[in-house]
C-alpha cells in the first residue's frame, strides 16, 4: 500500500518533470501549456483532496484517485472529456461498440447487431452489458450530458422508421435512467433515415446505418 507522504511525493515528482511537456497521458496527443499546467495543479489538488478524506489506512489510494479526479477538472473540460473517453475506450473493448471524439463529443457508435435484432425493439442482452458499461461511466462523470439517437436504412415507409428510431433511442435512454444515471442528463431522438453513414443500396450498407449513436458532450453551465 502507498502511504500518503509517497504518493503525493510521486505526483509533485511527476509534476515537476511534466511540466515542460504538452502531451495529454490520455489520448497521446499534444495540447497547450495551460491546461497541462491546470492538470498539474489539479492533480496535486485533488491528491491533498483524496488523503484528507481517506481513511488513514486508505490514504495513499485517495491521494490517487483524488489527482485523476482533480487532473482531469483542473486541465479543463477538454481535459475531463479525455479522461472520460479513455475508460469509455477501456470499457468498450472488444464489444462492437465504436468511441470516436469530435471536439469536446465522445460518440458511441452501437450497431444494430449489438442492440437490436431486425425490426425489433427489445434490447438483446449483449445491449444490456455495453449499456451497463457505459452508464458505469457515466455515473463516475457526472458533468456530461448524453444524447441518445435512433438510426434506421431507408427499407420501409419513412414514418414507420422514424417511429421505430424513435422507440430504439427511448429504450436506450430508459435503460440507462434504470441504470441510475439522472434522468436530466439524458435525452433521446428518433432520426429515422436520415443521415446515413452508408449506401442503403447494398446489404452491408443498410447494416451500417441501423444504429444507435450516444453522444456525449459538457453539460451547459449554469
Amino acid at each position: 500500500m502507498i502511504k500518503s507522504k509517497q504518493a503525493i511525493s510521486i505526483l509533485l515528482a511527476g509534476a515537476v518533470m511534466t511540466g515542460c511537456q504538452t502531451t495529454n497521458p490520455y489520448t497521446n496527443e499534444s495540447q497547450n501549456a495551460r491546461a497541462t499546467n491546470g492538470a498539474m495543479i489539479g492533480a496535486i489538488a485533488g491528491a491533498a483532496i483524496g488523503v484528507a478524506s481517506s481513511s488513514k489506512s486508505d490514504r495513499g489510494k485517495g491521494a490517487l484517485i483524488g489527482a485523476a479526479s482533480g487532473a482531469a477538472l483542473g486541465g479543463g473540460i477538454g481535459y475531463y472529456m479525455d479522461v472520460q473517453e479513455a475508460e469509455l475506450r477501456q470499457q468498450l473493448q472488444s464489444t462492437g461498440v465504436s468511441v470516436t471524439r469530435s471536439g469536446d463529443n465522445i460518440i458511441l457508435n452501437m450497431p444494430n447487431e449489438v442492440t437490436f435484432a431486425v425490426d425489433q425493439t427489445d434490447l438483446n442482452a449483449g445491449a444490456k452489458r455495453v449499456l451497463t458499461s457505459v452508464a458505469l461511466v457515466a455515473k463516475e462523470y457526472d458533468e456530461t450530458q448524453l444524447n441518445v439517437m435512433g438510426f434506421t436504412d431507408s427499407s420501409g415507409a419513412e414514418s414507420y422508421n422514424l417511429r421505430l428510431s424513435q422507440v430504439r433511442a427511448s429504450e436506450v435512454a430508459n435503460f440507462l435512467m434504470a441504470q441510475q444515471v439522472a434522468s436530466h442528463r439524458i435525452a433521446s431522438h428518433g432520426m429515422g433515415e436520415s443521415r446515413p453513414i452508408a449506401s442503403n443500396d447494398t446489404k452491408e450498407g443498410r447494416a451500417q446505418n441501423r444504429r444507435v449513436e450516444i453522444v456525449l458532450s459538457p453539460l451547459p453551465q449554469s
